[in-house]
């Protein structure tokens, strides 16, 4: 036997739907059977007609009737298909029931609707999921609050209606001090469920209004609307306090946490949600200079804002001098401690000036390295120096190279190309690499270290003495030379301490069979000190300082570099 094909009704109730036909002159609705099913918690007499149906819906109750004045009566006889999505309830304190609702309207003989027929169907699952994407395109998966994209959002409306307004707010970037810390003792999730407990804590006390987001990994933007400077430091105040109240507790035992906090008034000081942000930024970081946990608001300083249309201009010299091949070269000689010939030159960077003057390299290295122009300048000191080394085949030379460019891979290729276009230059190259490098990388400078000596070039460590890197690990990475930091170089005739202290140094590179450089030789009765404990080379103001002009002979062409 066929199974029996039960009534159209209960299919469409057992699917959560219910079909309808709604005659607008008399506005009464009839229903399929079953429909206390798919409307289990609403009254019947609710459902009876539309204008009582309407009453239920949420957020828009007009939102039936306007999607019929909305549609046009192009089908004619055949109905105006329609459809629209909302929300019913009987009450305020009963769950939301989100509706699809599909149909046809059809005219009565003044073209208007006179009739509708259709289908409502259940669709809290999909609601469900679009509200879902919804808050993920919003919010920070992690903590929930705003993400970066609408808390600035946010923070321009913010600026825009104070500025209408003339009210004062208030802008804070909250940072975890040593989140990095946490993540390399605990690992990642330990280091999550600190972001998370550090968010709910700054949430418990904020006012109606504030907003929260998370600007970055440990960073969280605050805005905080009616605020004034007073306001600040008491509110401040507060989110420190809460924040390193308490250990968060986690499955890798207690952590202990501080955060430090950078804040700016706006619209006084932030005009706009980048000022606020890059100002935030800058008074967050004087912060955590200053002291972990701790809270720095921004205020106008001539000094700084002079310095930084001195970083400006000095940024648009600098570039330009790249460009117009004003960076150039000084020579300073390295002798021989006992027959004072010239073993090597020192390269130092000079930037000719459009009015004749020169810079020098204490005034140009630290600037370009401060605002992130230094491996563009030492790409340019490379390409210069082997070209001097190409044209010139008796002559070695030194390069110094800043921290940064020792991890820059694109100066390491750049190296790579021109010695194979060179060959024989790498032979008489030495690069010199501070102690402070070689103290914080050692790993990662062993592996720049040999790439070099695999070219032939050798390596020296400058300014020696100036920090706390062992002989140990100059043999570790297989340093050739040792140049010792002139401070102590200069007045070892004078100073008792200084005498031991460079003795030292230059006895214990002996031993280990490294070549010594004193830098800051002033006198002739120092140069004869170091050349009697051994220093194998000396170089300053007694033997000669940097000059633009070549003291050895140079053909008249100039050889440049093949391009990297």
């Amino acid at each position: 036997m066929k199974p029996a094909i039960p009534p159209a009704s209960t299919i469409l109730a057992s699917l959560g739907q219910a079909a309808f036909v709604w005659d607008i002159a008399t506005d009464e609705m009839a229903w399929s059977d079953h429909l206390a099913s798919v409307f289990p918690d609403i009254p019947m007499e609710a459902l009876a007609n539309g204008a009582a149906f309407s009453n239920l819906i949420e957020p828009v109750r007009s939102v039936r009737t306007e999607a019929l004045g909305h549609s046009s009566l192009a089908h004619g006889a055949e109905g105006v298909p329609y459809r629209i999505e909302y929300g019913v309830r009987a009450s305020t304190s009963a769950p939301v029931l989100w509706i699809e609702e599909s149909g046809c309207w059809f005219a009565g003989a003044d073209g208007k609707p006179a009739r509708v027929q259709g289908i409502v169907r259940i669709d809290n699952e999909r609601h469900a999921r679009d509200e879902q994407l919804v808050k993920l395109s919003r919010h920070d998966p992690l903590t929930g609050e705003l993400n970066r994209t609408h808390l600035i959002a946010s923070l321009a409306e913010t600026i825009e209606e104070a500025v209408r307004f003339r009210s004062s707010c208030a802008f804070m970037l909250i940072g975890i001090d040593h989140l990095a810390r946490i993540n390399d003792a605990f690992g990642f999730d330990v280091a999550d469920v600190v972001i998370s407990e550090v968010a709910a804590r700054i949430r418990t006390r904020l006012r109606g209004g504030d907003v929260l987001g998370r600007f970055s990994g440990n960073k969280f933007g605050l805005i905080l609307k009616n605020c004034t400077v007073d306001d600040m430091n008491v509110a401040a105040e507060r989110f420190l306090a809460g924040i390193r109240g308490e250990v968060v507790p986690t499955k890798s035992g207690p952590v202990s946490v501080t955060a430090s906090i950078g804040a700016v008034s706006v619209p006084r000081y932030a005009r706009s949600a980048d000022e606020a942000i890059n100002r935030a930024h800058e008074t967050l970081d004087m912060a955590k200079r200053r002291r972990a946990g701790s809270f720095s608001m921004w205020r106008p300083n001539v000094e700084r804002d002079a310095q930084r249309r001195v970083n400006i201009r000095v940024t648009d010299e600098i570039v330009t001098a790249l460009n117009d091949r004003r960076i150039v070269m000084a020579f300073e000689p390295v002798v021989d401690s006992r027959s004072r010939n010239a073993s090597f030159y020192e390269c130092l960077v000079r930037m000719e000036q459009n009015d004749g003057q020169v810079l020098l390299a204490p005034d140009i290295v630290p600037v370009a390295e401060k605002l992130g122009l230094i491996h563009m300048v030492d790409h340019r000191v490379l390409e210069l120096v082997v070209a001097e080394l190409a044209r010139s085949p008796n002559v070695r030379l030194s390069l110094n190279i800043s921290p940064d460019t020792t991890m820059d891979p694109d100066w390491s290729a750049s190296i790579e190309s021109l010695m194979r276009a060179h060959p024989g230059v790498a032979e008489r190259l030495i690069v010199e690499i501070t102690e402070t490098v070689a103290i914080q990388d050692i790993d990662d400078i062993r592996g720049f270290v040999t790439r070099l000596k695999g070219f032939g070039s050798r390596i020296a460590i400058d300014d020696f003495g100036a920090g706390y890197t062992s002989f140990r690990n100059l043999r570790k990475l297989g340093v050739d030379i040792v140049k010792i930091d002139g401070a102590f170089v200069q007045n070892i005739v004078r100073s008792a301490d200084d005498r031991a202290f460079v003795q030292t140094l230059i006895d214990l590179a002996r031993r280990l069979e490294i070549k010594t450089v004193a830098e800051w030789v002033q006198d002739e009765e120092s140069a004869v000190m170091l050349r009697d404990w051994g220093c194998d080379f000396i170089q300053g103001r007694l033997i000669g300082l940097a000059s633009s002009q070549r003291p050895w002979d140079s053909p008249p062409e100039t050889i440049l570099p093949a391009a990297s």
